[in-house]
């Protein structure tokens, strides 16, 4: 059963439309989250989820139910917000209070949902603190937890990580999956970072100017990207045009740098016959070598133009004919250097391909 159900809807803002015919569907305990740049229409599907914003058409379904004509305070929603919106003037306690005492539930209740709450987040003993007292992970814990206490039928996330420093982000992630796993309640979060939503998600949505381009497991959009604007946002690809030749078990593709390659069918859905095509290759999937690729791996001769260190990782900017591409490698000691010749290893199993 889906938890949540989009059918066909628009939001317009005067002349703008900001969201064109979101069809989505949300099953029950799925951690889903809408990912897509700044603009591109995933909080505003998220706000029109909580009813804190009306579609202009479609359908909204929450347990099966409509509830475009409900208001926000009958739809049984846990939200969190970027800026976390505690009280300053309330205690923890009573800020994760504040939905129990508008859900009836009876006082002698109260406390004990409250401090498992806490529990919950990992923050049992700050219940006589106030906000200010806090740091900013400790307060995105108390949001959270304000959010839970209500056993919520869907759980809605906007950008809660995007405040927190770097290392805190990574912990908070871990934490907040941790959470959601636990608790089994339907989650849609809201990011523009594209590691949290392949790290996090059972499903990701991905947008752009108001459209959904690609809704799939983490691994199946990063892999197998829908189109090229999803290609671009998650991770870094390169992709080069190419000519379709086949089209059977294997997608046969001619491109200048690599030649022939092989790509799977399974890696090229939306390539429907031969011609103009484009072949997609992760950075992380582009090795250099010292020596020339084993047999069933394209190789082929390459400058090293830009050394980007990261640690572990460096980023490579090489010349291969007219080509300049990007690969990422990990490495144990030192990193080639800027005018190395090498070698480009390509397996044509990690490539995917798109329409020209």
């Amino acid at each position: 059963m889906s938890a949540v159900t989009l059918q066909d809807i628009v939001k317009r803002f005067g002349n703008f439309t900001a969201v064109h015919r979101t069809t989505l569907e949300i099953p029950e305990g799925a951690f889903l989250t809408l990912l897509g740049p700044s603009g591109c229409g995933k909080t505003t599907n998220l706000r029109m989820i909580a009813g804190l914003l009306d579609p202009s058409e479609g359908e909204i379904l929450i347990g099966g139910k409509r509830v475009n004509d409900v208001p926000i305070h009958k739809r049984n929603l846990g939200l969190v917000f970027q800026n976390y919106a505690l009280f300053p003037h309330k205690n923890v306690a009573e800020n994760v209070a504040f939905g129990l005492k508008y859900r009836d539930v009876p006082k002698s209740e109260i406390a004990g949902k409250v401090q498992a709450a806490l529990e919950l987040v990992q923050l049992p003993n700050v219940g006589d603190r106030y906000p200010k007292e806090l740091s900013g992970g400790q307060q995105q814990r108390i949001a959270l937890a304000r959010a839970i206490v209500i056993e919520p039928d869907v759980l809605l996330l906007d950008e809660p990580l995007s405040a927190l420093d770097a290392n805190l982000r990574e912990d908070m992630r871990v934490e907040l999956k941790r959470i959601q796993e636990r608790i089994g309640v339907t989650t849609v979060f809201v990011t523009h970072d594209q590691s949290e939503a392949l790290a996090m998600s059972d499903l990701i949505v991905v947008m752009s100017e108001g459209r959904v381009e690609q809704v799939g497991k983490p691994e199946e959009v990063y892999n197998t990207p829908a189109s090229e604007f999803v290609a671009n946002f998650l991770g870094a690809s390169n992709i080069m045009a190419a000519k379709c030749t086949d089209h059977g078990a294997v997608v046969m593709l001619e491109e200048p740098t690599f030649g022939r390659v092989q790509v799977p069918a399974a890696k090229a859905p939306n390539l429907t016959g031969t011609g103009a095509a484009k072949l997609v290759v992760r950075a992380e999937k582009l090795l250099l070598a010292r020596d020339p690729a084993p047999e069933g791996v394209v190789s082929v001769p390459a400058t090293v133009e830009t050394v980007d260190y990261q640690g572990q990782a460096v980023r490579y900017f090489v010349r291969a004919g007219e080509a300049q591409l990007q690969a990422i490698n990990m490495i144990d000691e030192h990193p080639f250097a800027a005018g190395d010749s090498v070698h480009l290893h390509l397996r044509p199993q990690d490539c995917a391909a798109l329409p020209g």
